[in-house]
């Protein structure tokens, strides 16, 4: 018998190298013929006629699952081994010695997109030498012995250290390069402010994560997203020029903002969010275990947040602390007013709320994926609690060019599953979407009506 498997995989490899070469020469048509080269609902098809002529004993659930993956790979395949992440075509080329100073999620991240820009030389330094080395074993910086060390030559040199301490590392490296442009990456600014240089550019990517360090940086981690320059009444504009040039090398999009304006946006946006998932968490848990063993999906998704790299955090807090705070007391002017129209059951009051906030987060939608809110919509899925699941779903999407804008997915309990809500563009790619998941044995619905 076991020969007669043997036989059967090598019938079976043969027939698919077979197929991979029938399905390239159909790719090389449709390229010539300007034909789209997925079909979604050709494959749709295909799988159904094998799923009805199927005799067993397979059941038609493997046989969808067995040839939707063949599909998918084949596809890979025919397109060609992928190629390594290059700069794009718009992006400047970087030519320059580049200093990194902390080799954390930021810095790391710096060094390695930096790299795949063409620059010449990166050298990196970190107080913790056990970082210091891991970013260099990713490949993000030559590791250097000290701080003037890292800096002595560089053309620029970018300070990625915990806010606590950027502004003492910035006048450490502004002492020891004195030809050199200095920036940082820091989420606070004002502080930098005080700091009176011409050489200094202060800058924030809004980039990263709740936890860090170099095992979790990109090189593309800048790619797209926005990265704000402060410059001071001191910086000079070729200065200012040559670091907006670098962020747009790394794939960000640098914009300009007064140094107190920037922490007071951020103390809404950024740092306001974190405070109250902290203080949602422990009210949360101040009620004993049994509120967090029937804590719901929506607690979840708004404590995400809550207790991330609490060193970095409580420098965050410290540093912009009078800003987070008057953003609290404005929240908790806010939550007086709720409070106010349930005690006196104002449904009028309450709808109204509700719908200036859900229009509130309709236009952040639109800047975030720059489409129209009533353009983006919203498919609620059950996944089964199982692997693969997850890949099905993207596979079917993907192969009918649906791009999916955002999703996320929310898990209800071993039994159950989960939730998986995507975000699409567009009212007719929304319609096909649907369609094909249920066509998969989905559910697939508008939760929002």
């Amino acid at each position: 018998m076991r020969d007669e498997i043997s036989k059967i995989d090598r019938g079976l490899l043969e027939a698919l190298n077979r197929r991979l070469e029938l399905v390239r020469r159909v790719q090389e048509q449709k390229r010539a013929t300007g034909t789209p080269e997925i079909d979604a609902a050709r494959e749709t098809e295909l799988l159904g006629q094998l799923t009805a002529t199927n005799p067993g004993p397979l059941s038609g659930g493997a046989v969808t699952s067995l040839f939707a993956a063949i599909l998918d790979v084949m596809k890979q395949e025919a397109r060609g081994p992928a190629r390594p992440s290059r700069p794009s075509a718009g992006r400047p080329r970087l030519a320059l010695r580049l200093a990194v100073v902390g080799t954390g999620l930021l810095g790391t991240s710096v060094g390695l997109a930096a790299r795949r820009a063409g620059a010449a030389r990166v050298l990196g330094w970190d107080e913790r030498r056990e970082t210091l080395l891991e970013a260099a074993a990713a490949g993000a910086v030559e590791v250097a012995g000290s701080l003037p060390e890292a800096v002595t030559g560089a053309q620029l040199v970018v300070v990625a250290v915990p806010v606590g301490g950027v502004v003492a590392a910035v006048r450490k490296a502004l002492a020891a390069a004195p030809e050199a442009t200095v920036t940082d990456v820091g989420s606070t600014k004002r502080a930098l402010a005080a700091v009176a240089d011409a050489r200094l550019v202060p800058g924030h990517p809004l980039a990263g994560g709740s936890t860090g360090g170099p095992a979790r940086a990109s090189a593309d981690l800048f790619d797209g997203a926005v990265w704000v320059l402060t410059p001071s009444p001191a910086s000079l504009p070729e200065r200012v020029d040559a670091v907006d040039s670098f962020v747009r090398a790394l794939g960000g999009r640098p914009v300009r903002l007064d140094p107190d304006r920037h922490d007071r946006l951020l103390a809404f946006t950024s740092h306001l969010p974190h405070a109250i998932a902290n203080v949602l968490m422990r009210a949360v848990a101040g009620l004993g275990d049994d509120a967090l063993e029937y804590a719901g999906a929506s607690l979840r998704e708004m404590t995400r947040v809550a207790g991330a790299n609490p060193a970095v955090w409580a420098d965050i807090f410290v540093e912009n602390g009078a800003l987070i705070a008057d953003a609290l007391d404005a929240h908790g002017a806010e939550l007086g007013e709720l409070a106010g129209a349930l005690r006196e059951a104002d449904r009028a009051a309450i709808e109204e709320w509700i719908a200036g906030a859900g229009a509130a987060r309709g236009r952040m939608l639109e800047h975030a994926y720059r489409t129209e809110a009533r353009q983006l919509h919203r498919i609620r899925i059950r996944v089964p609690d199982r692997p693969g699941v997850l890949a099905r779903i993207t596979q079917t999407l993907g192969a009918a060019a649906i791009n999916i804008e955002d999703f996320e997915l929310r898990h209800v309990s071993p039994e159950y599953g989960g939730v998986l809500v995507i975000l699409v563009a567009g009212a007719e790619k929304a319609g096909l979407a649907r369609t094909l998941l249920r066509l998969e044995g989905y559910s697939a619905v508008y939760p929002d009506g």
